[in-house]
C-alpha cells in the first residue's frame, strides 16, 4: 500500500562532489530533496520510484550498483543496502536512477525500484502506469513512492534552452497542483506544451497523478521547495493520503 509520495527534481547538482564550486548555490533544492526523502523513509525503508527516460520504459531491480562518474566524479551508489560483491553494476545506470539510489542511501531507506517511463507517454498510458503500481503495491506492507522529474529549463537568461515566457506560468501551475495534491490539474498538464517548454518530468508527475486517482482515497499536499536554479524548473513536494 503506498502512504506517502514525494515529488523531487534529478538533477546532478543535488551530489555536491559534482558541484564543488557551487555547494552553496544549490544547497537549498538539494537540503529539500533530502528532507523529504527521510520524510519518506520514516513511513517505510520500501520505496517504489517513477522516474523519466528517453531511452525507453523499463524496471531496475534493487539489487543495482551504478556510479557517478560519467558525471565527472566515481560516486557509487546502489538501490539497495547489498553486501559487497552482490547484485549487478550497470555502467550506463541513468541519472534518475542513480539519483533514486543516492537519495535512498542518505535517507536510510532499505530498497527502492525504479520504473522508468518516456517523456513521450500520453497521459492515458500515464494512467495506466498509475493504476498497475497502485494494484501491484497493494497490501498491508507500507510502500512509499519516489517521483523524479525535472520540470522547464527555459526559464530567464541563465536557461540552459532558450527562453521562454510561457514556463514561469507552467511551473507556477505545476507548484499550485503539487500543493493542492490536485490529480486532476497534474492529469491536465498539455504534453505538446510541457514537451515544447522541455519539461519532462510530465509524464512522471501524471503517473503520481494517475496513483492518487487510482487509490480510492483523498490526497494531501504540500510544497517544500519550488524555483529555477541555472534556470531549470525544480518542484519538491509531499504527498499522504488526507483524513
Amino acid at each position: 500500500m503506498i502512504v506517502r509520495a514525494a515529488v523531487l527534481p534529478h538533477p546532478p547538482l543535488l551530489v555536491p562532489q559534482l558541484v564543488s564550486g557551487a555547494t552553496e548555490e544549490t544547497e537549498p533544492v538539494r537540503r529539500a530533496c533530502l528532507e523529504a526523502a527521510r520524510w519518506l523513509a520514516e513511513a517505510t525503508p520500501r520505496w517504489s520510484a517513477v522516474a523519466v527516460d528517453e531511452v525507453g520504459s523499463r524496471v531496475i531491480e534493487p539489487a543495482t550498483r551504478g556510479s557517478f562518474s560519467g558525471y565527472g566524479v566515481d560516486v557509487p551508489v546502489s538501490l539497495s543496502e547489498m553486501p559487497d560483491g552482490v547484485g549487478r553494476t550497470d555502467p550506463l545506470l541513468p541519472l534518475p536512477a542513480l539519483i533514486a539510489g543516492w537519495l535512498r542511501e542518505h535517507a536510510g531507506a532499505d530498497e527502492v525500484r525504479v520504473r522508468l517511463v518516456t517523456p513521450e507517454l500520453d497521459p492515458d498510458q500515464c494512467w495506466l502506469v498509475g493504476h498497475e503500481l497502485v494494484d501491484a503495491l497493494a497490501g498491508p506492507e507500507p510502500v512509499a513512492l519516489l517521483v523524479l522529474g525535472d520540470s522547464s529549463p527555459r526559464h530567464g537568461e541563465r536557461a540552459p534552452g532558450k527562453p521562454d515566457p510561457r514556463a514561469g506560468d507552467f511551473d507556477e501551475a505545476v507548484r499550485v497542483a503539487l500543493a493542492d495534491a490536485d490529480a486532476d490539474a497534474l492529469m491536465d498538464i498539455d504534453p505538446e506544451l510541457a514537451a515544447e517548454l522541455g519539461a519532462r518530468g510530465r509524464s512522471a508527475w501524471q503517473v503520481l497523478a494517475s496513483v492518487a486517482q487510482s487509490s480510492g482515497v483523498s490526497w494531501r499536499g504540500e510544497v517544500d521547495y519550488s524555483g529555477a536554479p541555472y534556470g531549470v524548473g525544480y518542484h519538491v513536494a509531499r504527498w499522504e493520503p488526507g483524513a
